[in-house]
């Protein structure tokens, strides 16, 4: 069999947004080829074999022995709630805001029917190009999500199933809040799955990050006074289900994050509009 050609990576500058997408594409990958893994990202694991990077050095960085857990655990849960969706809706619209080089709109095997839209940074998308093509039932779309105008390229009159994974925490509230009535104005009906870090996010990222967490929520339901047609469903700590890390040192130390007010950080939700 012949074997894809290698797509050279090695002009993304380390610690751009570009290389932070990389690094969380290598960490599934990495996760995906524990013995037990608890995503399995396939895809995941075959984009990094096609890319040509220096893996070495991310893997020095990124660390994956813990941190491709957490990466895992989130990105379950928003595959399961997903799954749930589309297999009561298989004609679904899917945006995944802020898709990064995820590869859940192929692992997922959304039903034929679906239409599902990649949304992220013009530079972001272009990358993905690289690596993915436009095809029936799946598009790229390259803007910020705060750009008016690439919202009217998306069908109306389906259910719409709308992920933003690591993605709202870097927007200032006004745009968060400007973005989900948009959002909510457009589709008729369907769920909103998305993360929220604490109040306590930006405050750190000031210290840590220059500053690049603009908005931290503690209580989530006020997105239902932001936006009544908003509709809160369940929500779940991002270390939710740190008892299935099969590596007893990780396993140890999610468990006491998990037991501190460390689970209430990063939190998964999920709305009905």
């Amino acid at each position: 069999m012949t074997q894809p050609s290698k797509v050279d990576f090695s002009d993304v500058r380390w610690g751009s947004v570009e290389w932070t997408n990389l690094g969380t594409l290598y960490l599934r990958a990495c996760e995906s080829r524990s013995p037990q893994p608890i995503l399995g990202d396939d895809e995941a694991a075959e984009a990094v074999g096609r890319i040509n990077y220096d893996w070495a050095r991310m893997r020095r960085y990124m660390r994956p022995g813990s941190n491709q857990w957490l990466v895992a655990l989130r990105a379950e849960q928003l595959d399961d709630w997903s799954a749930d969706f589309l297999g009561r809706h298989s004609n679904a619209v899917v945006l995944h805001l802020g898709c990064g080089m995820d590869t859940r709109a192929f692992r997922l095997h959304p039903p034929q029917d679906v239409q599902w839209f990649d949304v992220d940074q013009p530079n972001v998308i272009e990358l993905r190009r690289k690596l993915y093509d436009d095809r029936a039932g799946y598009r790229m779309i390259g803007s910020s999500v705060t750009d008016v105008g690439w919202l009217d390229e998306i069908p109306t009159g389906r259910p719409a199933l709308i992920v933003a994974e690591g993605l709202l925490m870097y927007l200032h509230e006004p745009e968060v809040r400007t973005l989900l009535q948009r959002l909510t104005d457009h589709f008729a009906c369907g769920e909103l799955l998305c993360d929220t870090l604490s109040p306590m996010g930006p405050r750190l990222s000031k210290m840590s990050t220059n500053g690049i967490v603009k908005w931290g929520i503690r209580d989530v339901r006020e997105l239902e006074r932001w936006n009544p047609r908003l509709r809160f469903l369940e929500q779940t700590s991002a270390l939710a289900g740190y008892e299935r890390i099969p590596s007893a040192p990780p396993r140890l130390l999610y468990r006491l994050m998990y037991a501190t007010s460390a689970r209430r950080y990063d939190v998964l939700n999920r709305f009905a509009f």
